[in-house]
């Protein structure tokens, strides 16, 4: 198991959502996220129907679900599918660490049809166009 998974944590981290969790947005609170014994520090927080710790809101994942969810009024967002994903390429403190990013829920990967098998016995039709007369 990586040691970040075992850190524990009031809010969500990009361990984890991985490649994509789809959650339901239940509403935003302002609250103090700062660690304990810390100056208080107040961010807005957005928590989740399903059995999941809140998400810290910055900026860009602000802008991103007001982008995805078609409002900017936060309380239009309740009720409202998104998907939590691990984007890679977001900066802290100057350096890629990776991080928390909002997507649409209908931009979820779809999941990929299996494979036709083919019987041997009675193979498909050859296509006429591959027969030189």
């Amino acid at each position: 198991m990586n040691i970040n998974q075992m850190k524990p944590s009031k809010f969500v981290k990009k361990e984890d959502v991985g490649d994509g969790m789809i959650v339901t947005i239940a509403n935003m609170t302002n609250e103090n996220v700062a660690m304990d014994n810390q100056p208080p520090e107040m961010k807005w927080v957005m928590h989740f129907q399903e059995a999941l710790n809140p998400l810290v809101m910055n900026w860009t994942n602000l802008q991103l679900c007001a982008q995805v969810t078609g409002s900017d009024d936060t309380d239009d967002w309740t009720g409202k599918q998104i998907v939590l994903f691990n984007d890679p390429n977001v900066s802290f403190g100057g350096k890629i660490t990776g991080g928390v990013r909002i997507r649409s829920a209908e931009q979820a990967a779809p999941q990929a049809a299996p494979a036709k098998k083919v019987d041997e016995r009675n193979p498909p039709p050859a296509d006429d166009s591959s027969i030189p007369f």
